[in-house]
């Protein structure tokens, strides 16, 4: 019986050292935001275990911003177009996952307030957008848009057969979207979807958090797209009023 017990304890602690050590890997591999958007992230009005929320100047009632993140990047990395976009009049909440992932926690949106979810759009960056339109997919109450930062829907987002609004932003210079996927995806996207390619953009820069593997180099400054990000979006949100 003892026997059995030190085998259970040293699997026990076997498990635990496997889980630390996994952990500690995912979280080495997290994209940092860079020193531009940690100076945005600042000009936030409110930050929650749940989101980061950039508060607008509430004189239209225009839907509210609701953002999902790429896979094992920092939310603050989205601050500086978020900050921008909130200026222009829009309240814009950057969700919060376990681990900067948002595949673990697809109903994150469900954190914000329920009276913002009465009007507003949501959207991703990469594997954040796919898991933004499964979560829209569901959630299709006051739901106005749908936009999509080098990502698109699976079949489990898929919004074709709905009247919401979409929005497909891509960069011409993007090396790690997976552009055969991204084709195939379109029959999945709201039949009113806009296409808008940011000339000399890439993958990376549809945040701030530096190159990014396998990603292409851009050909116009970071802060250049991350201005093309908030425009375009804003430009799409004018014509949902």
């Amino acid at each position: 019986m003892k026997r059995r017990t030190k085998v259970l304890w040293s699997l026990l602690v076997v498990i635990l050292l496997a889980l630390g050590i996994g952990y500690g890997t995912v979280k080495s591999k997290i994209h940092q935001p860079s020193v531009a958007a940690t100076t945005a992230l600042k000009t936030a009005t409110r930050t929650t275990s749940k989101y980061t929320f950039f508060k607008g100047d509430g004189k239209h009632k225009q839907p509210a911003v609701i953002f999902y993140p790429g896979a094992l990047v920092e939310p603050g990395s989205y601050s500086i177009w978020a900050h921008q976009l909130a200026q222009k009049g829009y309240n814009v909440y950057v969700m919060h996952f376990p681990l900067d992932l948002a595949v673990l926690a697809g109903n994150q949106a469900n954190a914000v307030p329920t009276k913002v979810r009465h009007n507003y759009v949501i959207g991703g960056h990469s594997l954040g957008g796919v898991m933004a339109s499964r979560y829209a997919a569901k959630h299709t109450s006051g739901l106005k848009g749908v936009f999509y930062l080098a990502s698109y829907p699976d079949k489990k987002g898929r919004l074709d057969q709905t009247n919401v609004k979409g929005l497909s932003v891509t960069g011409s210079r993007d090396g790690v979207l997976n552009w055969s996927s991204y084709r195939k995806s379109k029959t999945y996207l709201p039949k009113s979807t806009q296409f808008v390619t940011l000339k000399g953009g890439n993958h990376g820069g549809f945040g701030s958090y530096g190159h990014q593997k396998g990603d292409r180099q851009a050909t116009i400054s970071q802060a250049k797209q991350q201005r093309l990000i908030s425009t375009t979006l804003a430009k799409w949100l004018a014509q949902l009023n």
